[in-house]
C-alpha cells in the first residue's frame, strides 16, 4: 500500500520505518530487528482501526476518491462470470466512461451497468475519469430496454465525480440523456439493484442509482454536488470544501438515516483499496441478499414500489 491520504501521514512514517528495518535486515543478515519491526506492525494496525473508526465526511471523500480504491472493472471480473460487454448508443459513439453487458450473477442471467474510472493515467483517459457523456447514458438506456425485454434483473455500480459538463455533452443533450435514463429507470419491469462503490455525484449518479434498492460501500460519497464545487458556490471558496462536506450530508450513514439508501456494505478496515477481495465478497453478499428479496415480487409492484420510493424520498429525514 504504497499511496497514502493526508490524514494518513502518521501510518505512513510508521509502516516506512517498519519496511525499513526489514531492508536493512536483508542487506546485513546478523541485524535482527524482526521483533521490532512486529511491534510497528502492531501500532500501525491498530493506528488504522482508530483512523478508519471515525472519519469525517472530507475524509470519507478521499477515501472514496482513492485511486487504488476497486472501480466497476474489478467488481465486474470478479463478481460475474460470462461477462459480455455491449458498446455504443446506435446514435453517436461509444462511451468508455461507462461499461455494461450480459453477465451472470451466481449463474442467474442479468444484466451490469457501471461506471468506469479507468485505473492509470492511459486508462483514465480512455475512460474520461468515470465521467459519462451523452453516448454513455444513451447506451445505458440500450441496455435498460434489453433487461426489460428479456425479463433479465439490473445491477449497476456507481462511481463517477459527475456527468462530463464539456460543451460538446452538452450540444448532444446531456441533461436529456440523463433524465430518459432515470425515466426508463423507473419504467423497467424487472428488479434493479444500485451499488454505490466510491463517488456519486450529481444526476450522474443518479441516473443509475434509480434502484428498487440502493446500498453504499461503507466509505462511499453520494451528493447532488462535489464538496469543492458546493464550496465555490455558497463560499466563493473551494478550500471551504470540508465545511461543505459536512452539510452536504454526503456519508453512507447519513443517507441511510435520511432514507435516501437501504443498505450500508461494510469494508475492510483501511478501505476496500486495502483488502479488495473481502470488499468484493460484502459486495457480493449484498447484491445477493437484495435480488433475493426482489425475485419474489410481481413486475407491476416492483414498477410501483420504485415509482413510490423516489417521490417520497427525503420525507424519512424531514420527518426526523
Amino acid at each position: 500500500m504504497s499511496q497514502y491520504l493526508e490524514f494518513e501521514k502518521s501510518l505512513a512514517e510508521i509502516e516506512g520505518k517498519a519496511e525499513e528495518l526489514r531492508s536493512l535486515a536483508r542487506k546485513n543478515e546478523e541485524m535482527d530487528v524482526e521483533d521490532e519491526a512486529q511491534a510497528l506492525d502492531k501500532k500501525a494496525a491498530d493506528l488504522l482501526v482508530d483512523l478508519y473508526a471515525n472519519l469525517t465526511p472530507w475524509r470519507k471523500c478521499q477515501v472514496a476518491r482513492h485511486p487504488a480504491r476497486p472501480h466497476s472493472s474489478d467488481y465486474i471480473g470478479k463478481l460475474f462470470t460470462e461477462y459480455t460487454p455491449l458498446a455504443g448508443d446506435r446514435n453517436f459513439a461509444d462511451d468508455h466512461a461507462v461499461m455494461g453487458g450480459l453477465a451472470r450473477f451466481d449463474g442467474q442471467p442479468v444484466v451490469v451497468i457501471g461506471h468506469e474510472k479507468g485505473h492509470d493515467t492511459k486508462s483514465r483517459i480512455e475512460r474520461n475519469f468515470g465521467m459519462a457523456r451523452p453516448e454513455g447514458y444513451r447506451k445505458a438506456i440500450r441496455l435498460l430496454d434489453l433487461a426489460d425485454r428479456f425479463g433479465l434483473p439490473v445491477i449497476t455500480l456507481v462511481d463517477t465525480p459527475g456527468a462530463y459538463p464539456g460543451k460538446g455533452a452538452e450540444e448532444r443533450g446531456q441533461s436529456e440523456a440523463i433524465a430518459r435514463t432515470t425515466e426508463k429507470s423507473l419504467q423497467i419491469r424487472v428488479p434493479v439493484v444500485s451499488i454505490v462503490i466510491g463517488e456519486g455525484g450529481s444526476g450522474g449518479a443518479v441516473a443509475f442509482a434509480t434502484a428498487d434498492r440502493v446500498a453504499m460501500l461503507e466509505h462511499s460519497i453520494y451528493s447532488v454536488i462535489s464538496p469543492e464545487g458546493c464550496a465555490s458556490i455558497l463560499w466563493k471558496d473551494s478550500e471551504k470544501m470540508r465545511e461543505a462536506a459536512e452539510a452536504l450530508r454526503l456519508t453512507a450513514q447519513d443517507l441511510e438515516k435520511l432514507g435516501v439508501i437501504d443498505l450500508i456494505i461494510p469494508e475492510p478496515v483501511g478501505g476496500a483499496h486495502r483488502n479488495e477481495d473481502a470488499a468484493v465478497e460484502a459486495v457480493r453478499e449484498a447484491i445477493a441478499k437484495m435480488l433475493g428479496k426482489l425475485s419474489k415480487t410481481a413486475p407491476d409492484k416492483l414498477v410501483e414500489q420504485r415509482r413510490k420510493k423516489f417521490l417520497g424520498m427525503g420525507a424519512k429525514g424531514l420527518a426526523a
